[in-house]
């Protein structure tokens, strides 16, 4: 059941439309006195220009009156959240830190490639999850974001690529991942509200099987998604066996090994064709000996799951306790699994210069605040 969730509303009043569903639109235009039987042709006029076109101008809306333009203009805005950094990386890699209305923030960041170009979308300020090896994870988890929260980040980057009107072919930004700040199963209302709105083909237009969930493994959520928003599914997997996994993601205790893996083979829509992507970071001596690779093929092929993995040299943060992998491991590992007849690539690193590459996201006050405090102790200590 969709739950209608208050307006957003700056200083003056004004409802900011950027980000809202269709139901949402329509409540905003009945607030402002469109008669009711103008709500669904009004709201579809706003739909185009805001998620088609990218409009920001209610004056740049050339199909709706001039009376109708000034009553939207006194009532209501299109705004994005706030951009208070903007980074590009060496390699290409963009981030974003973006300011949300209440002061806190969170980051996107957009990695291009030859084929496709990745936008990685945050769901969450913080996280919830405390996995030891993600950077993410040592900032707290503060709040839930909006669903319009959530597509201003896909808006703010279409903006950075000048990606409007929606293209029909040719995008920059070809794939979503919901793999930034946050566990997004424990968002999914807003989540699934978010990727509605993305997918609509009368607006931005993405398809499903462009976006990707990645999720730490919330068990009970993963049949759900499937279901209801029916996207790819990415598992942080980073071990095979559960007293090495509950060390380094403690929601292993909750949901271990064998839930998990049961639930990815179940899950709606995974085939050859649309597999699971398992993500796995290499830790040096954690997670990524010979014996590891062989429980991971062991452990896929029982349980039957369409699969590919990705491992990911370890991405350093200041005060971590884990190195990377050295490279033959790495290798060693792919070999291995690669000849099992599982994909198994070694994503290189992107964005590393900007602190942008997984697992090194967290917001930049977040940091600011830290060093503040390691400032001051070491002067405490002198």
């Amino acid at each position: 059941m969709n739950v209608m969730r208050p307006l957003d509303a700056d200083a003056a009043g004004r409802t900011n439309l950027s980000g809202l569903s269709r139901d949402e639109l329509k409540e905003a235009l009945r607030g402002i006195g469109v008669p009711e039987a103008q709500l669904r042709m009004r709201a579809q006029q706003l739909w185009h220009w805001i998620y088609n076109r990218g409009v920001t101008d209610f004056d740049a809306m050339t199909n709706v009156s001039k009376d109708m333009r000034a009553a939207l203009a006194g009532a209501c805005e299109i705004r994005r959240p706030e951009v208070t950094v903007a980074q590009i990386s060496e390699d290409g890699t963009r981030k974003w830190l973006i300011r949300l209305d209440d002061g806190n923030e969170v980051e996107a960041v957009f990695i291009p490639e030859e084929d496709r170009g990745t936008l990685c979308v945050s769901s969450q300020v913080g996280c919830t999850l405390t996995c030891r090896f993600c950077h993410t994870g040592t900032q707290r988890l503060v709040r839930n974001l909006t669903a319009a929260e959530i597509v201003g980040q896909v808006l703010i980057a279409r903006d950075a690529l000048g990606e409007w009107p929606s293209p029909a072919d040719g995008r920059l930004l070809s794939n979503i991942v919901l793999m930034g700040m946050g566990e997004p199963l424990y968002n999914f209302d807003n989540v699934k509200a978010a990727m509605k709105i993305v997918m609509d083909a009368e607006g931005i237009s993405l398809s499903r099987r462009r976006i990707t969930l990645s999720t730490s493994g919330v068990v009970p959520m993963m049949q759900r998604c499937g279901d209801e928003i029916g996207v790819n599914l990415a598992v942080s997997l980073h071990a095979v066996r559960d007293e090495v996994r509950s060390r380094i993601m403690p929601i292993n205790n909750k949901y271990p090994l064998a839930e998990l893996l049961g639930a990815c083979a179940s899950y709606p829509g995974a085939s050859n064709a649309r597999r699971i992507t398992f993500e796995y970071a290499m830790l040096k001596g954690v997670n990524d000996s010979l014996d590891d690779a062989k429980e991971l093929v062991r452990l896929l092929r029982d349980y039957d799951i369409p699969a590919k993995v990705n491992l990911i040299p370890f991405n350093p943060w200041p005060g971590t306790e884990f190195e990377c992998s050295d490279w033959e491991t790495i290798r060693a590992f792919s070999e291995h699994v690669f000849n099992a007849g599982i994909s198994a690539p070694i994503r290189m690193p992107r964005g590393r210069d900007i602190m942008a590459a997984c697992g090194q996201l967290k917001s930049a006050s977040e940091k600011a605040r830290t060093a503040d405090l390691m400032r001051a102790g070491a002067g405490a200590a002198t």
